[in-house]
Order: structure tokens, then C-alpha cells, then sequence
């Protein structure tokens, strides 16, 4: 599980991140990011979501969610995140089309898209 010094919890946190209108989408699931960090030293905010539109079964949106959260762990614990440190926050959505995606492909589709960013 993420630690909780990683997740993005406030609504005014996930408002402000999406106000700043950067994403990148790949294979059902985007990517916000929010404003560059001040301090290099600051830890990166993280915030999983995907919508009730998506889906109606939490079942379902529970189990994207968690995909996606295990994928970024993985990727954090190997030092693999790309440029995603230099960003105070960032929010993965899940779309329809990644529900019955399997984890090698998300943790691959979120690999990708934290390699894409460059704003």
C-alpha cells in the first residue's frame, strides 16, 4: 500500500491540481499534473480516482484503483517515476477502457505516462 505521506486526500488539493490542465492520456488512464515544486525536497502527492461513469460497480473501480496505486508503489520503490518529482501533485484517472486491463498493462501504461511528462 502507499504510505500516507504519498496520498493526495483534500479536495482543494485534487480542485488545484486539476485547475492546472496538464494531462496525458494512454490505454484508458490519464494523468494530471499539478504545479511544480518549490522545494525539491517536498514529497510528491499522489491521487488515484475513477468515476462512477465509468462504471457502476465499485467492485470494478475499486479493483482500477487499486491497479494503479500497486503499479506507482512498484514504480516509486524502484526509483522509476521519471520526472515525476518535480511536480507537487499528480492524479491518475481511470477510464473505461482500462477496466479489464490486467496489471502488467497498467503498471506499463503508468509507466509510460510518468515518462511522458514534460510540462
Amino acid at each position: 500500500m502507499l504510505s500516507k505521506e504519498y496520498r493526495l486526500k483534500k479536495n482543494s488539493a485534487f480542485t488545484a491540481t486539476y485547475r492546472v490542465k496538464h494531462s496525458f492520456y494512454l490505454n484508458g488512464v490519464a494523468v494530471f499534473v499539478g504545479l511544480k515544486k518549490k522545494k525539491a525536497q517536498d514529497t510528491t502527492r499522489i491521487g488515484f480516482v475513477v468515476s462512477k461513469k465509468t462504471h457502476k460497480r465499485a467492485v470494478k473501480r475499486n479493483r482500477l484503483k487499486r491497479l494503479m496505486r500497486e503499479s506507482y508503489r512498484l514504480l516509486l520503490k524502484e526509483n522509476n517515476i521519471g520526472k515525476a518529482n518535480e511536480y507537487m501533485s499528480l492524479i491518475f484517472v481511470g477510464h473505461e477502457k482500462a477496466l479489464g486491463l490486467n496489471f502488467k498493462t497498467i503498471k506499463q501504461t503508468v509507466h509510460d505516462l510518468l515518462e511522458k511528462i514534460d510540462v
